[in-house]
């Protein structure tokens, strides 16, 4: 059995309480990407009426990103972009974009939380929406890396017949972006960072 720390109430925690969570969330943070990657998987068969399921999309969205040079946290972003699928059913983007938040740029974070938005502009008018949604955005400096995600990667990757990588290319890939948090409140608290 793993350590605990002996408080009932936060306040009333002590640094070597710390030290013992410390270790255990480190522990954890180990193995993020392993459910991440596990996650995603429940995308597998989930084809929501789509031409193929929400697993293959995220695989052909990331290959055509990976074969189009796209370096490799874009690709990553590219691949998790729709994890939130399955708890986010009206708000996957910001689900994706919190997963990737503490490993990603600005401007790709940026990117996956307004995707929804700017993929909105090929199909929102078929569904009673304003496919121009994403207009509200103009002149914003991601507006047009986010624009050309969706239209080169996230809108062409419904092909049955199209080329699809395996995940197994992608794993490094993602165990390297999640390996250490770039924006994160606990980044400098060193208890969190080492364990100890």
């Amino acid at each position: 059995m793993n350590a605990r720390a002996n408080f009932t109430r936060m306040e009333d925690s002590t640094q070597a309480d710390w030290r013992v969570i410390g270790a255990e969330v480190m522990a954890s943070a180990r193995s993020l990407p392993d459910r991440v990657l596990a996650h995603l998987k429940l995308l597998d068969g989930d084809h929501g009426g789509f031409p193929i399921d929400r697993y293959q999309h995220s695989l052909q969205t990331a290959t055509r990103a990976l074969r189009d040079g796209r370096d490799e946290e874009y690709v990553v972003c590219a691949l998790l972009h729709d994890i939130g699928d399955t708890l986010g059913s009206y708000n996957h983007f910001d689900i994706a974009a919190a997963i990737l938040k503490p490993f990603v740029s600005e401007a790709n974070l940026w990117m996956v939380q307004q995707h929804g938005i700017f993929q909105g502009y090929y199909f929102f008018h078929h569904v009673g929406l304003d496919r121009n949604l994403r207009d509200q955005f103009r002149g914003h400096a991601h507006y047009t890396r986010t624009e050309e995600f969706c239209a080169l990667y996230d809108n062409a990757a419904f092909d049955p017949q199209g080329e699809t990588e395996p995940i197994e290319t992608f794993e490094p890939m993602v165990r390297r972006v999640f390996a250490q948090p770039r924006n994160s409140v606990y980044k400098s608290a060193s208890v969190l960072q080492t364990g100890a």
